[in-house]
């Protein structure tokens, strides 16, 4: 294959808009299109090669998966190497587990398989997470387990037809990931059959290509087809993400066909051929793929290390960081790695066995012992299962009943999602609840007029005490409700909003003597969805979890044993619901309903916290 340069160039195109969005720069707010472009850039390159071994009958699926080896697995493992190193002292048990599952699908090229599927309420966000980046590569590998095979069939049956085989299976994918879009968003946006069509359509360039002695256009068609695909990737990098997207999936129809257009017609004469066969665009071209790969892991650590959102400064940085360790990567490792009279085909395939038997053993040991809760806590005072957020909230969905038990108890209804859980839990370890029947659902409407089915009805109108727990209490119905309980002579409440600040794993780097009593500020929408909500609900009816517990915007985020009350900023631990149920509850009107009608003693005294 004849090699071009604006070819390169064109991956600088794709990965420098990459960088610039994961900084944070509103400017590249579409810089995540540089990833579709890189779709297009493979499926051209790797058809490309496919064909040119095939036209020459020397076509070895052997060989294409030791060049995959060869160029992916390498760099892929140093990197996640160096991540590990840092996770391991950095990051919270929590999130310690939701890496090693990421260690352990990325090594199995599947990263974006668990991304689709466990993108869900309870994920962690996407700027902790420093394999993030790697569902492309997902993509991308369980292509090539499928195309070469597909090639192979195509060329032997219908050799003619494969470009009309490969348009139509493009066509197809484009068309589920339309329908995905509203369907089923996340797996839209990760999984191979609707992201297909962009590498495919790379691949239809590649035939288009093939048969052409050169990429030579004429003068008029190369400048002006090559310089509107130019406009239309630089175009989506600046517009999309500012609410000015196309309907659907169209919004990746431009970057797509950019890039397109400028391996179809640009060449190296033409205008944007010298643009991206500029000597520095070539450069970072060739260390593109290293770059990728380093960039998330520094700007995830980044993160992970600060007590606050780190700044424009440290993201510059961390910028000029990645290339540089992508020049390292890609000039001691990628280079190497690539030529087979230095590393033999044994050798790189040993190399990438072991290393990913290693790899997925300690993603499964991380996820299955929860990040190893050893590294900060006394195992036999604080478990995985009191500081899981699933675990522990989820054992509320035991009370999910259609009715209460007794009559002879005080009958309390608390509706609500995972926040109506917390407050379940807030009520179990703060109060003796004996002699209270607690009824949980997340599956009723928060407006109780009118019954929705006979199951609300019979619980809302047996419940003595209602709570409504979703982190929204400005529901239209709350007058409504108000007058519901009012008429009935029941008790109802609403619960405020809460949230544990920007970041928590910073508490991983303080000695055992300073990790009690320790603070985080909390986020300023927070505190005033707070207040917002305490001037719309009834005085009476209102229990803030933020007033008792903030003090100058700061929140506790340890109790005074320094045990985490919250592990994901947004739900509390079995930790998180005795000091905030202490705090909180104690002292409420709801607290004294509960001890007056139920008779429900407190269990222990508040300990003491200040702000350090």
């Amino acid at each position: 294959m004849n090699y071009r340069r604006e070819i390169d160039g064109l991956r600088a195109l794709a990965v420098i808009p990459v960088i610039l969005f994961h900084t944070g720069f509103k400017a590249f707010s579409g810089g995540f299109i540089g990833v579709d472009v890189f779709f297009v850039i493979s499926g051209y390159l790797i058809t490309s090669i496919i064909l040119h071994d095939q036209q020459r009958d020397k076509f070895s699926v052997l060989r294409f998966y030791e060049r995959r080896a060869r160029r992916i697995l390498p760099a892929l493992f140093l990197v996640m190497a160096a991540t590990c190193i840092f996770a391991y002292a950095w990051m919270l048990p929590d999130e310690l587990k939701n890496f090693g599952q990421s260690i352990l699908a990325t090594t199995l090229f599947s990263n974006n398989i668990l991304l689709a599927i466990t993108t869900n309420y309870w994920s962690l966000s996407g700027e902790f997470k420093p394999l993030l980046h790697t569902w492309s590569l997902g993509v991308e590998e369980q292509y090539y387990v499928l195309f070469p095979l597909l090639m192979i069939l195509g060329w032997k049956f219908f050799r003619k037809h494969m470009a009309v085989v490969l348009g139509v299976a493009a066509f197809l994918s484009f068309a589920a990931a339309n329908w995905g879009l509203f369907k089923k968003p996340e797996f839209d946006f990760y999984l191979l059959p609707t992201r297909a069509w962009e590498i495919l359509v790379g691949a239809i360039a590649a035939f288009y290509l093939i048969g052409k002695k050169s990429t030579n256009n004429k003068y008029f068609w190369s400048e002006l087809l090559g310089g509107i695909g130019f406009c239309l990737i630089v175009a989506s990098v600046f517009i999309n993400g500012r609410g000015h997207t196309l309907h659907g999936i169209l919004y990746l129809t431009a970057p797509t066909l950019g890039a397109v257009l400028i391996i179809l017609f640009s060449t190296e004469n033409s205008v944007v051929g010298r643009i991206l066969g500029w000597g520095p665009m070539v450069g970072v071209g060739l260390i593109s793929y290293s770059s990728y790969l380093w960039h998330q892991p520094l700007f995830s650590m980044a993160r992970i290390y600060s007590k606050e959102p780190p700044g424009m400064a440290i993201y510059s940085v961390l910028s000029v960081v990645t290339f540089f360790l992508a020049y390292i990567t890609w000039r001691f490792i990628e280079t190497p790695c690539r030529n087979r009279e230095m590393v033999s085909r044994t050798a790189i395939f040993s190399f990438a066995l072991v290393l990913s038997v290693v790899f997925a053993s300690l993603g499964f040991y991380l996820n299955r012992n929860y990040g190893i809760v050893s590294r900060i806590y006394d195992t036999s005072k604080v478990t995985a299962a009191d500081l899981d957020k699933r675990i522990y909230n989820e054992r509320v969905f035991q009370k999910k009943r259609d009715s209460f038990p007794s009559d002879d108890k005080l009958k309390l209804m608390v509706i609500g999602n995972s926040f109506g859980r917390d407050f379940v839990n807030m009520t179990t370890e703060t109060f003796d609840v004996e002699n209270v029947d607690i009824v949980y659902r997340d599956d009723l409407s928060e407006c109780i007029a009118p019954f929705e089915n006979k199951t609300a009805e019979k619980l809302y109108e047996a419940a003595d005490v209602i709570v409504f727990a979703s982190d929204n209490a400005t529901h239209s119905c709350l007058a409504d409700n108000v007058m519901f309980a009012r008429e009935r002579n029941k008790d109802l409440f609403y619960i405020g909003t809460k949230n544990f600040g920007y970041n928590e794993n910073w508490i991983m780097r303080l000695q055992p003597k300073d990790r009690p009593n320790q603070w985080n500020q909390v986020p300023g929408g927070i505190i005033e969805q707070d207040v917002k909500e305490s001037q719309i609900v009834p005085r009476d009816n209102y229990i803030s979890m933020m007033k008792p517990t903030v003090r100058d915007g700061y929140i506790p985020i340890t109790d005074a044993d320094g045990r985490l009350l919250s592990t994901d900023r947004a739900h509390i631990t079995k930790y998180g619901a005795i000091f905030f149920g202490q705090k909180v509850l104690l002292g409420s009107r709801y607290g004294e309903i509960l001890k007056q009608r139920g008779g429900a003693l407190p269990i222990q005294s508040p300990p003491e916290s200040h702000k350090g």
